[in-house]
């Protein structure tokens, strides 16, 4: 499969204080306006003389941002034109204000904004903030050392900022990839990286930012030299274990796995070893355990909070002072492009912001998992035999410091990948997470307004083991699974979490997930001619429920799903009815469903069901299979020759190619057998 992005969260909201309320009240629409009237006055002040004017302007096109309807009006009056300047703006306040307000734009307008705004230029300046705030933390010049350490501070923050500017815009803009390969932009964001074990907020931002850089990126691979790839190990191999460093490393690992290619041969046994060793790690943890101690260790905080509180003004009365300096504070909390709670909350929050990187963590973990069963089946003389390694630390001494850039063999999916999965009990960890969500971690967080995100967060990482483990079982040997009685037992397990769902066909993600593990265990079990444990009935409730879907994808399962099943009922005996009511279900699907690619599925499964057996002919003769397609024959031709260009990609094409001809020839074959079971 191909890779999933991680659906947004609703965007915050700014609270701007003091001189910005005007400008905010005007971005939240509580003021009168007049066409682009907040855009436009927010954006005259960006030029304003005042720093403290042209901060508050940039906090205020933040929030703006974040509502879709502005977007237009602020691409008319040439926004990101405006803000690009401030990058550079000599007060560092702003700086990182515009650099908040790009990132808001990059996360909010998707694809279309981000390429308009490479477009018109956002790199540059954007590339050259990167490049000063690297000087800057380089800088030694500062005294005193209060204001030193104050500064250094503020420019780790517009790093952060920029950082998440670049990150968004690369993952939309192949042009802004290429802008970061010849503008040395890895050397700047590794430098970043190494500050891992003071500033792990700004690591984690390089580490996405780096996941998405090299993939598919050999220009860029070639940029890495030993000093750079020892960064990566020195963070990925931190002794720290805090819920943010885990995801930290896991990321790390994603980008080394990205990395494959310039990984010498006799090193790549010890790094697979050492990224699934993470990965492990990672999917120990009790995410609903952690969630309850987490949200309880955040209340029993919040108490003694208060009692001390409640104790200091018994002993101060009226005479405790307040801190004017302290009120209204403005915080300028941005949003990152995937939408991760943490991002949003304000420091004290720790607790939560520990437990959302956790569960952000594993749900990497199993995506990168996913790409690792993706990679192509190495050739014979592509492949060299690795020997097998247990000692998954042992590459930090000389493995990727060797690489010294060089280009080898691709590494794919390999009895090494298998071995490893096997060893650090992958498969089993994955088939835990395939269960529903801590039912009382669920409770909590819904009685938690802050807390409550995480349900939809903990029922992602279910949809992703269920994707993984469609990944594991199309891929290992029946025996790395744990043998046959191991997949019957997850067959009953899969049977279990779909029909304890009653509304189990409105859950879109959870349907097309559970689909995708079920289509390929069976055909595991049925090419290795392990009895199947769903009956017919389970199956057929499953694709009744599933063919009204919206989803592509699940229509395609639950088609295929009943061809396999079809297929092996064909070879038994006093199966008629089932093969009849099997049959019917797919040819209304061919001949009905709008979908070129799932009318096609269809067809797939029609030839599978009815090539062989004895209990198919007469099943195929009692349906009138034969005149059905007669009569749909042409009207398929038809729709590719009309449809096929406008609506699908070649690849697809292709297939519905090979479908046209298989229909052809089946056509051809039922006559055989109808004139067989006719005379």
């Amino acid at each position: 499969m191909g890779k999933s992005r991680t659906k947004r969260f609703k965007r915050p909201q700014f609270s701007p204080t003091g001189d910005c309320q005007a400008e905010a009240a005007a971005a939240n629409g509580t003021e009168p306006e007049e066409d682009d009237g907040p855009a436009a006055e927010l954006l005259e002040k960006l030029q304003h003389p005042s720093a403290e004017v042209r901060e508050c302007a940039c906090a205020g096109l933040a929030r703006l941002v974040q509502q879709r309807p502005a977007l237009p009006g602020l691409a008319r009056r040439d926004a990101v034109r405006r803000l690009g300047p401030l990058l550079l703006d000599p007060s560092l306040a702003v700086r990182e204000t515009a650099a908040g307000a790009l990132r808001n734009l990059s996360a909010c307008g998707g694809f279309e904004v981000c390429g308009d705004m490479v477009t018109k230029d956002i790199m540059t300046p954007l590339v050259a903030l990167l490049k000063e705030c690297s000087t800057g933390l380089d800088s030694n010049e500062m005294s005193p050392q209060e204001k030193k350490d104050q500064n250094r501070n503020s420019i780790e923050n517009i790093a952060n900022e920029a950082v998440n500017v670049l990150w968004n815009i690369c993952e939309c803009s192949s042009r802004a990839v290429s802008i970061f390969n010849k503008e040395g932009c890895l050397e700047i964001v590794l430098k970043y990286l190494s500050r891992f074990s003071t500033n792990v907020d700004l690591a984690i931002s390089v580490a996405y930012c780096l996941q998405t850089v090299t993939e598919d990126n050999p220009e860029l691979l070639k940029s890495f030299s030993a000093p750079a790839l020892h960064v990566l190990e020195s963070a990925m191999l931190s002794p720290v274990n805090s819920m943010e460093y885990i995801l930290l490393k896991t990321l790390v690992a994603g980008t080394i796995w990205n990395l494959k290619d310039i990984i010498p041969s006799k090193s790549q046994a010890e790094i697979i070893n050492a990224i699934l060793k993470i990965l492990s790690e990672v999917l120990e943890m009790d995410a609903g355990e952690t969630v309850l101690q987490m949200k309880e260790a955040e209340t029993q905080r919040i108490k003694t909070a208060a009692e001390t509180e409640d104790t200091l003004q018994n002993v101060n009365g009226d005479d405790l002072i307040e801190d004017d300096e302290m009120e209204g504070i403005p915080q300028r909390r941005k949003v990152r492009r995937k939408a991760f709670i943490s991002d949003l909350l304000p420091p004290t929050d720790k607790e939560l912001r520990e437990t959302i990187a956790l569960l952000t963590a594993q749900q990497t973990a199993l995506e990168i998992i996913v790409n690792m069963c993706c990679s192509e089946d190495p050739t014979d003389d592509e492949w060299e035999e690795l020997s097998s390694s247990d000692e998954s630390d042992s590459f930090m001494e000389n493995s990727l410091s060797e690489c010294g850039g060089q280009l080898l063999s691709p590494l794919c999916l390999s009895h090494e990948v298998h071995t490893a999965l096997t060893n650090y009990l992958i498969p089993k960890k994955i088939f835990e997470k395939t269960a529903f969500p801590n039912s009382t971690a669920v409770d909590v967080c819904s009685r938690n307004p802050s807390w409550k995100p995480l349900i939809r967060k903990m029922s992602t990482i279910q949809c992703r083991a269920l994707v993984c483990l469609q990944s594991l079982v199309s891929l290992l040997d029946v025996d790395h699974l744990g043998g046959p009685a191991a997949l019957q037992t997850l067959a009953q397990h899969l049977s279990q979490l779909l029909f304890s769902q009653p509304d189990f066909a409105k859950h879109v993600d959870f349907l097309e997930a559970i689909s995708s593990a079920l289509r390929a265990l069976l055909q595991t079990v049925a090419s290795k001619n392990i009895p199947q444990c769903m009956t017919p009935d389970q199956l057929l409730t499953l694709c009744r429920a599933g063919i009204h879907s919206s989803n592509v994808g699940v229509r395609v399962n639950v088609v295929s799903i009943l061809g396999i099943t079809g297929s092996v009922l064909a070879k038994e005996d006093g199966t008629l009815d089932t093969l009849k009511t099997i049959g019917c279900f797919l040819l209304e699907v061919a001949t009905k469903d709008p979908s070129l690619v799932v009318a096609g599925e269809a067809l797939d499964a029609l030839f599978d069901v009815f090539a062989d057996g004895k209990e198919a002919e007469r099943a195929s003769v009692q349906i009138k299979l034969l005149s059905a397609l007669k009569e749909f024959q042409p009207v398929f031709k038809m729709k590719i020759r009309k449809e096929g260009r406008a609506k699908y990609s070649p690849d697809q094409l292709c297939v519905l190619d090979n479908v046209k001809m298989n229909l052809r020839r089946f056509v051809a074959y039922q006559e055989t057998v109808e004139k067989k079971l006719t005379t």
